[in-house]
């Protein structure tokens, strides 16, 4: 049976829309050295942003916002008066080549998405590549992640996980996709929205399986927070039931039961794989299905093509 549990947090600190605290800080504006400053921004409550990048922020000579004014709203809250750009998937390919040409000459630049770590789903990595080809020293300011915040509060295993960012719009496409994640030996993470979370869903359940557990992480950090937990079957028919749920969504996918290692079992699928993949990824391959040895794996794999 699905279950959800609502996240206890203390007063203040409920809401996307808290602000910074009593009042503006100060933040340090420090001397930045020249480069492109990967920063990382809350996914929900204001105050879910680290010292230093608040410090950075303050500093650099131009912060470039997937959105102006939700970058506006946070610097506003901290009392931040940087200069701010738009950057994002629809003028980046005309904005790149003055941006590396200003890094090179060196500017201080920012980059911040609307929540989160920039590039995890969000624009950006095209202008980090080319910068990094420049030879632009480019400095990850780490703090929240809404993959990594649903991963310690799913429950599930988190030794190796997998994410793979938004599953195809269309049931055909997101199946064929389900389908080449089948034997991952790992947590599963995907981002959704609400209006295809049902059948999403649904089309995992039917191509990974309907008992694989499953974890639905919403709205995290804000005053809806709801981590609903179950099987992929029985989530899927719970969103069916109740509708299109509001706000951000993380899914998280338990990896595949390992199977008992028979020896016919592991010869037959070895046989497969090495029609589809060269041999040592094919040993690889079912190695991690069987969660045994790849070398003992390869081994076996040399054997069966020698006869």
């Amino acid at each position: 049976m699905s279950s959800s549990f609502p996240s206890s947090r203390s007063s203040g600190q409920t809401s996307g829309e808290t602000s910074a605290g009593p009042g503006p800080a100060q933040h340090e504006v420090a001397r930045l050295d020249p480069g492109l400053y990967i920063v990382s921004t809350p996914i929900g409550n204001l105050r879910d942003i680290t010292l230093r990048a608040l410090d950075t922020l303050a500093a650099v000579d131009e912060v470039l916002a997937e959105d102006t004014r939700v970058a506006r709203k946070l610097l506003d809250a901290h009392g931040l008066h940087a200069k701010v750009s738009p950057y994002h998937d629809h003028n980046g390919a005309e904005r790149r080549p003055g941006l590396i040409e200003r890094l090179r000459d060196g500017a201080r630049l920012a980059l911040i998405s609307d929540a989160g770590t920039p590039l995890v789903s969000d624009p950006g990595w095209k202008l980090v590549h080319e910068a990094r080809k420049a030879g632009v020293r480019i400095v990850p300011v780490p703090g929240a992640s809404a993959m990594l915040a649903g991963l310690v509060a799913s429950g599930l295993a988190s030794d190796r996980f997998m994410f793979c960012g938004f599953l195809p719009p269309k049931t055909g496409p997101r199946k064929r996709a389900a389908e080449e994640l089948k034997t991952v030996p790992s947590t599963l993470i995907f981002y959704e929205g609400g209006s295809r979370l049902a059948a999403s869903i649904a089309d995992l359940a039917e191509i990974l399986g309907p008992k694989r557990d499953c974890v639905v992480a919403r709205e995290l950090t804000k005053l809806f927070e709801e981590v609903r937990s179950g099987t992929l079957e029985e989530l899927a028919a719970h969103y069916e039931a109740n509708g299109a749920p509001k706000g951000e969504i993380v899914v998280l996918v338990g990896p595949p039961e390992v199977k008992a290692a028979e020896a016919g079992d592991i010869d037959a699928a070895l046989t497969d794989a090495m029609q589809r993949l060269p041999m040592k990824a094919a040993a690889n391959e079912v190695a991690d299905v069987f969660g045994l040895s790849k070398r003992d794996l390869y081994q076996r794999a040399l054997q069966l093509k020698n006869g």
